[in-house]
């Protein structure tokens, strides 16, 4: 058992956050540590690099979504331009080094790369000795996720392992866990009681669209290209905080011509794992929680207009694996999907895909393969001092 964890993440995106939360859950689940404690790492810089890593990145998601990928390459050179980056991200974030010498945990746990690589330099200049695993939280890896102190990398899958060692990383230290997501999703719930309990048609295929959290992204687009459809279908919106986007979401289906499709807006919920179960099919940008969410559920996943990046590359592994439809034109949603509809053995072959490559138990994984480590290697409590 661990006396102290430490549970890092930084709300650049709502991904990091939740996969922190599962992490936070597993450890006090499996009585794991004495005490576990997250903390969002942005809320320990200043307010320009917060704005910096937050704000702006949910803005050039939304409306410059170009800009990011371009950002993503350009920094996602293996083992370049620490020094510079790390010496930028010094001098914004000494309230969270702070922290990390007062909080004293015997293992801190990174969702977010930017806790990762202070704690790695921190370690570097025999300033900090606690351990550290770094959970990578997208099935690619970037340049940025890489460290040279630590104990052990969590990835989503073996190519994403292989791709850690050929950049130096041992094998030893990575472990195909993949992605932790809310250990609810591990609950085997009933799609049909599901429907029911949410006011959907129990016999009818459900589309589940997501806006993210932080509800952004060009839903009324989808929305009326998906009113097209052939098949009958029924629509659950997810809106997420944005409750404008909700209400212009609501409207929109009130104005919409008679036809096949049937659509329910929601707001913000803490039981996206039903809504899950109760879907088929999910339509949007897999980032790298959602998808490993859908995952779990036996979801598949209709790709469309991913973020340059990181979501590219998510949507690459799943096209692969034979889990998803990629829409590079917005118009032929609904005929991909119909066509999808037309073949029922299509259909419920990515489905059980889905459910092949999901780890809805990565988070208790994680903290089985640590603890596994502790007793093995002899850490003791307090090594952080």
């Amino acid at each position: 058992m661990f006396n102290k964890v430490l549970v890092l993440s930084a709300s650049a995106g709502a991904g990091h956050v939740r996969a922190a939360q599962a992490m936070e859950r597993a450890f006090l689940d499996l009585g794991a540590a004495r005490e576990v404690v997250h903390l969002d790492a942005l809320e320990y810089t200043n307010k320009m690099f917060r704005d910096l890593y937050a704000k702006a990145f949910i803005e050039m998601a939304d409306k410059a979504p170009d800009v990011l990928g371009w950002f993503y390459d350009q920094l996602d050179k293996p083992w370049k331009n620490e020094r510079r980056r790390l010496a930028f991200d010094k001098l914004n974030t000494r309230r969270l080094i702070k922290a990390l010498r007062k909080a004293k945990p015997d293992i801190v746990v990174c969702t977010h790369f930017l806790p990762a690589e202070i704690i790695s330099y921190l370690r570097a200049k025999e300033k900090l000795a606690c351990r550290q695993a770094i959970i990578v939280t997208d099935f690619d890896v970037h340049a940025m996720w890489l460290c040279h102190n630590y104990e052990h990398y969590f990835v989503a899958l073996d190519e994403t392992r292989d791709h850690l060692t050929q950049l130096g990383i041992p094998s030893e230290k990575v472990t195909v866990s993949g992605i932790p997501i809310d250990p609810v999703f591990m609950q085997p719930k009933e799609k049909i009681a599901m429907r029911r309990k949410h006011g959907l048609d129990p016999d009818l295929t459900t589309i589940l669209i997501s806006a993210g959290g932080f509800g952004v992204g060009k839903m009324d687009h989808l929305l009326t290209s998906l009113a097209r459809m052939e098949h009958r279908v029924q629509v659950v919106a997810a809106c997420g905080r944005n409750e404008k986007l909700r209400e212009k979401t609501i409207a929109l289906a009130k104005g919409l011509p008679p036809g096949n499709v049937t659509i329910h807006a929601i707001g913000y919920t803490t039981e996206m794992d039903e809504y899950m179960t109760a879907s088929d099919i999910i339509v949007g940008k897999p980032g790298g929680l959602t998808t490993s969410e859908a995952l779990a559920k036996g979801l598949v996943f209709v790709v469309v207009n991913p973020i340059p990046g990181q979501e590219e590359r998510n949507s690459d592994h799943l096209l692969e694996q034979g889990v998803a439809l990629r829409c590079n034109n917005l118009p032929t949603l609904p005929y991909k999907i119909d066509r999808l509809l037309d073949n029922p053995r299509r259909l419920s072959t990515m489905q059980t895909n889905a459910l092949r490559m999901g780890h809805p138990d990565a988070a208790y994984d994680i903290v089985r393969k640590l603890l596994a480590m502790q007793e093995e290697q002899g850490w003791t409590a307090g090594d952080c001092g």
